[in-house]
């Protein structure tokens, strides 16, 4: 098992996804909305001076420096998938839920102050031209990695099918998750055992020999990664992409606290998730490490 110097210039074709490295940069950004979505999610929206609309792209992440207070001094940058972007250039999106320290001071935040990001990182989702239709299953506020996604697809015409999971229906996002994109949407709770294991799996497998769909895409549920590990084994003509949710520290592949083991069917190795991803096909992901 190897671990490549960098995934991002050496070796590129092993990884398979488009990156954006090359436009990363730190910005001062002013907050222009912050506020409350539900019990669970905050939405904030900043604006820079710079391109950000046109630089990012669906999957990519923004590492965020919390601001400092009295009662908390937060020392890393926060890793935070990006919601959306525009239409104004310089404005960029996120939804998150306060989780602990980092995020607790970031609630903080009154519109008109300013804040730093460094980004964007990692790679992207990747929308084939001759895509005609994809499957999107996604639980809690991974929905905010994908709903990019969700807008590229809109646009470029493809049908969207998607899974929406959470602890109950207080806790989902829909309008918030398509943002108007037009879907053939399946809600599944906590709360009444419809997002349990087996439920989700006979729904997705329903789902994809209902019709064909050119690709499936998920985000950081490890239990959702493993059910479509499994289904995607039954349908060999569908490819698989995860966005992977890791702790990670500097964002940029320095400290190498974010690794993974994958295997591609040829060899396995340990790659960044910060910097060789945050997207990876859902079949190359190894689900337990075993050492010894």
């Amino acid at each position: 098992m190897t671990l490549p110097a960098s995934c991002g210039e050496a070796s590129s074709a092993a990884c398979g996804f488009p990156r954006n490295a090359a436009q990363v940069a730190s910005h001062r950004c002013r907050v222009v909305e912050h506020r409350q979505v539900n019990a669970r999610y905050r939405y904030l929206r900043l604006s820079a001076d710079a391109d950000l609309a046109g630089t990012t792209r669906p999957g990519q992440f923004y590492q965020l420096k919390c601001p400092a207070v009295e009662a908390a001094q937060p020392f890393l940058l926060r890793p935070m998938s990006v919601y959306g972007t525009g239409p104004e250039a310089g404005t960029i999106e996120f939804l998150y839920n306060v989780t602990g320290l980092g995020t607790g001071t970031l609630a903080t935040l009154d519109v008109g102050s300013t804040m730093d990001i460094v980004g964007p990182l990692g790679n992207t989702f990747e929308l084939r031209p001759e895509d005609q239709g994809l499957l999107v299953v996604a639980r809690g506020v991974g929905l905010a990695t994908m709903a990019p996604l969700l807008r590229q697809a809109a646009q470029a015409g493809v049908a969207i099918t998607a899974v929406m999971s959470a602890r109950s229906p207080q806790d989902l996002m829909r309008d918030e998750f398509l943002r108007g994109a037009e879907a053939d949407v399946h809600c599944v709770f906590d709360s009444d055992g419809s997002s349990a294991v087996e439920p989700v799996e006979a729904l997705v497998r329903r789902l994809l020999s209902a019709r064909h769909h050119d690709a499936v895409f998920t985000c950081g549920s490890h239990r959702l990664l493993l059910l479509l590990q499994r289904v995607l084994q039954d349908f060999p003509a569908t490819r698989g992409d995860v966005a992977m949710e890791q702790r990670m520290a500097c964002g940029m592949g320095v400290c190498l606290s974010c690794v993974r083991l994958f295997d591609d069917g040829q060899d396995k190795r340990f790659l960044r998730v910060c910097r060789d991803g945050p997207v990876f096909p859902i079949r190359h992901v190894v689900g337990e490490v075993e050492f010894g």
